[in-house]
């Protein structure tokens, strides 16, 4: 095991996590993209490639620890202003779920992720969002009788058994939820998620 490598992907998280716990304590997390989470996002996926340029292919759990291997899966979730990036590493941690390097479940998430920005079906209803009546819900699934099926095969709970929340702390619905879709779709589009 790579511990160096390691000890600077668990640092990456870390140094994710503090931010978004900055901007969840100010409110600006929830409001649009957050410039000083963007910045913390782009850094880390900048410093993610080039490990990964490096070492030839996914940072997976024999180079770097299931811990480190998590983290740079998280690193990659998080790189949603970059969609080239992301999609290229759904390509790697899918090679690497195949090698028992990564975890199913980071693939699906991942996977969902991408469907989402990419205005798409998702495959594993992993992914929510607030939608016209201020509710958190389950973003649109491709197969709505096989979703189950499917979250079982990587290692997640059936969508009914989900403890379901509907924001976090700090978190409040959409005063305009139609001017929220305006800039998001606006985003997707400016970042290369959407044509």
């Amino acid at each position: 095991m790579n511990v160096q490598l390691r000890e600077k992907l668990l640092e990456m998280r870390a140094k994710d996590e503090r931010m978004r716990e900055k901007l969840a304590a100010t409110g600006e997390l929830f409001d649009g993209y957050a410039v000083k989470m963007e910045e913390v996002h782009r850094e880390n996926a900048a410093e993610l490639e080039r490990m990964i340029k490096e070492k030839g292919g996914w940072l997976g759990k024999s180079l770097v620890g299931a811990d480190g291997a998590e983290a740079a899966w998280m690193i990659a979730q998080h790189a949603i202003s970059l969609p080239e990036f992301a999609r290229k590493c759904l390509k790697l941690i899918e090679t690497a779920v195949a090698e028992n390097e990564a975890e199913p479940f980071h693939l699906a998430y991942l996977h969902d992720r991408i469907c989402f920005f990419e205005n798409r079906p998702q495959k594993y209803g992993s992914h929510s969002d607030w939608n016209e009546a201020g509710l958190m819900e389950i973003r649109e699934l491709e197969d709505e009788e096989k979703v189950n099926e499917y979250r079982v095969a990587v290692g997640l709970q059936p969508l009914e058994k989900l403890t379901w929340k509907n924001e976090e702390p700090g978190e409040k619905k959409p005063e305009d939820f139609s001017k929220r879709r305006k800039e998001f779709e606006k985003w997707a589009k400016k970042v290369g998620w959407r044509q």
